[in-house]
């Protein structure tokens, strides 16, 4: 019996201790204004990389680091050795390592859902712009290629997030008000979508495969109004929480937290508010203990 209640002692500090690491402490993140990219460790800053108008990063499973550069996508090591690199004259805010090794890249103003290989060479290639129709610097932010070959792409000028199949025909979309800027989908089949400051009222959307809306965030959900332009977040599955990025450009008077912690119950677990070398934080990465990263 005391062998038993010392286990569950230990079981309880360990849990307790888990419970209070938090990703607001540890992570990458984009500073899209400044063009940097940034590693926090225990809230201080260990390592970082010019990265202009950087919208979307990854850490790869072998510790490199993906990223947006405005015009083109960069892989570096943590000793900044660049192992991979595409250029484009498009505006770029999307890209995503694939499981084939090739990379996955939305080009926001040419429009093209695109996968490159190793050496920079595009592989596949999907125009999405109807017949007729202009792309804009809005028209493409972050964009994802899904396992089943399909895209799912954020339409900020648009206001929509759109799934498009391999030929490019809309197969699943929803109206987005406040401008999309981030797609995520769940491994439940709902999607995620950050909405920006278009409608004032920028906030966090969770949709059914119908459509529906299952789960929102925003700032009537929260004292303060502290939710300013929902950019990039990441989904922690383990602890079924959201790590959030809360861009602060566009002249913001009043400052909120660069980024969020929070969970189902629409609680702020952690924050982290003004730091001296941070100005507008675009997208987020944290290292979790499942290899599934929802992001």
């Amino acid at each position: 019996m005391k062998r038993l209640t010392i286990c569950i002692i230990a079981m309880t500090t360990i849990l307790s201790l888990s419970a209070q690491i938090s990703p607001c402490d540890s992570f990458f993140c984009t500073d899209y204004t400044q063009g940097k990219i940034f590693e926090f460790q225990n809230g201080k800053i260990i390592w970082e990389h010019d990265a202009p108008l950087s919208n979307d990063l990854w850490v790869l499973e072998n510790g490199n680091i993906l990223f947006t550069i405005g015009n083109g996508v960069l892989e570096v090591t943590p000793a900044k050795d660049t192992v991979f690199h595409y250029s484009s004259d498009s505006r770029i805010f999307a890209c995503q390592r694939l499981k084939n090794g090739n990379t996955f890249i939305g080009e926001c103003t040419a429009g093209r859902l695109l996968e490159v290989n190793k050496k920079g060479k595009i592989v596949k290639e999907l125009n999405i712009v109807p017949e007729g129709e202009k792309s804009d610097d809005g028209y493409i932010r972050n964009a994802r290629r899904l396992d089943n070959g399909h895209y799912l792409v954020a339409h900020y000028s648009g206001k929509r997030a759109v799934e498009y199949d391999k030929k490019g025909r809309i197969v699943w979309e929803v109206p987005v008000e406040g401008g999309a800027h981030s797609v995520m989908r769940l491994e439940n089949g709902n999607t995620v979508v950050a909405a920006t400051d278009r409608a004032r009222d920028p906030k966090i959307i969770e949709f059914d495969k119908a459509g529906n809306i299952v789960w929102e965030l925003s700032n009537d959900d929260l004292e303060g109004e502290p939710l300013k332009f929902m950019s990039g977040f990441q989904y922690l599955p383990e602890s079924d929480t959201f790590l959030l990025t809360n861009w602060q450009g566009h002249n913001v008077r009043v400052k909120g937290p660069h980024i969020m912690w929070v969970n189902r119950d629409k609680k702020i677990l952690d924050t982290m508010f003004e730091h001296e070398r941070i100005v507008t934080v675009s997208s987020i990465f944290t290292k979790t203990d499942s290899k599934k990263h929802y992001h």
